[in-house]
């Protein structure tokens, strides 16, 4: 599991440095297996706005740029970015700025130069430059509300911290970010920020039929139509960010926001294309012969043993692990149907590990659902549907010194009794 602090503290916010709340996580049964920063050191690079874009009298690659960073004059730089443009944010290195280190592992210093010919007062920056991200295809566009001159780490949140946990299979209710606030708060009593979630009045009366054929696979199945949606629309900065530094990269709007649900409160759920859905749903376990095509392209046969999502046609998902290419959202759809469902750890279980006859993918959402305690699930209502492990009780153990009896052939004294074979 990993996560950046700052989202753990917008829900707990304990005085404790990161150091000592990665400590107080890994003596609680919570270990913290590594602590990484989000971005390296570098030194003077600001938000800067591109005012002008004029072609290099010299080269054909390069432009010459003029950038405001809030001093009041423009400042004069040479840029080879294919996405220079007039009206972006981006982020500028200011003469004597210090990069992270490069390939050869020495920084890398911004100085007053000339590019073939013409004065460059600075550097225009892209993520990979900063080491922040993989993509290199362009300068990094910043909002556009980003404040002119202040300090890209501010901006962008990068004095933060990488949390990476390694969780025992009991600690389900831990694959969260809320669920690790959870823990702190009850750790070192400082308060819990409780989410609200205010209902919202349908608008319309549209309903998919659903049917749950197999009881034993999934206790609730809930779900909404919802309609006109803009799938064009893209996901807002902070939101590619917070899933960035999660380790899950950024699709499209709908699925980013499934995942992001999912990472925050962990609650799987999928999103349907519902004009892609033939009649109603029924949830129940495979039949001998079925095959579905799954979002990553993979082509898998199911049999009694996997539970499925089918409609009047053909097999759609399969049951808390991964949805069907058939139905999957794309720029045209329009229409949506959400699924939120709890399904049985036990039918979850072993389902998502390759076998020869059944090779199933491993998949989050399949890992919060096998992971639930199934003592803390048996006796659940259906219509319960948040599944956290119960926690074990804890036991005061007495210690005693002891001086053992035992002699054996050795200069140092036995303090504990030696086992014989």
């Amino acid at each position: 599991m990993q996560f950046p602090e700052s989202w753990l503290r917008e829900f707990c916010n304990p005085d404790l440095s990161t150091q000592q709340l990665a400590d107080t996580l890994t003596m609680a049964g919570l270990e913290v297996e590594a602590l990484e920063p989000v971005a390296p050191p570098f030194t003077h690079i600001v938000v800067g706005e591109i005012r002008e874009a004029v072609q290099h009298p010299n080269a054909d690659r390069l432009r010459v740029c003029q950038v405001d960073v809030g001093q009041g004059s423009l400042l004069n730089i040479v840029c080879g970015a294919p996405n220079a443009r007039v009206g972006i944010r981006v982020p500028c290195a200011l003469v004597g700025a210090q990069l992270p280190p490069g390939e050869d592992g020495k920084p890398f210093l911004i100085k007053l130069g000339k590019l073939r010919g013409v004065e460059s007062q600075g550097m225009l920056c892209s993520a990979k430059e900063l080491q922040i991200a993989d993509d290199h295809g362009g300068l990094l566009e910043l909002p556009q509300d980003a404040p002119l001159g202040q300090n890209i780490r501010q901006v962008l949140n990068l004095d933060d911290t990488l949390f990476t946990l390694k969780l025992t299979p009991n600690l389900a209710h831990c694959l969260s970010v809320y669920g690790i606030a959870r823990e702190v708060s009850a750790l070192t009593g400082a308060p819990l920020k409780v989410p609200s979630f205010p209902a919202v009045a349908p608008q319309i009366d549209d309903r998919l039929p659903v049917k749950v054929q197999a009881t034993d696979l999934c206790g609730r199945f809930s779900g909404r139509v919802v309609k006109g949606v803009n799938t064009k629309a893209q996901t807002p900065q902070w939101m590619v960010d917070r899933l960035a530094r999660c380790g899950q990269r950024s699709v499209t709007a709908l699925v980013d926001i499934s995942n992001y649900v999912m990472f925050e409160f962990g609650r799987p759920s999928h999103i349907f294309d519902l004009d892609k859905i033939h009649g109603g749903l029924q949830v129940r376990w495979g039949q001998a012969g079925e095959s579905l095509k799954l979002l990553n392209g993979n082509t898998v046969t199911v049999d009694g043993q996997v539970g499925v999502i089918a409609d009047d046609q053909q097999v759609e998902s399969l049951a808390g692990i991964m949805g069907g290419d058939a139905t999957a959202v794309s720029d045209d759809t329009k229409n949506i149907y959400i699924e939120a469902a709890f399904w049985w750890p036990t039918a979850i279980a072993g389902r998502s590990r390759a076998t020869t006859s059944r090779p199933m993918p491993a998949t989050a959402s399949s890992a919060a659902w096998t992971r639930s305690s199934p003592s803390s699930t048996s006796n659940a209502s259906p219509s319960w549907c948040w599944t956290y492990a119960a926690r074990p009780r804890r036991r005061l153990v007495r210690l005693t010194t002891r001086r053992s009896t035992c002699r054996r052939p050795s200069r140092s004294r036995c303090a504990w009794p030696v086992p014989t074979k």
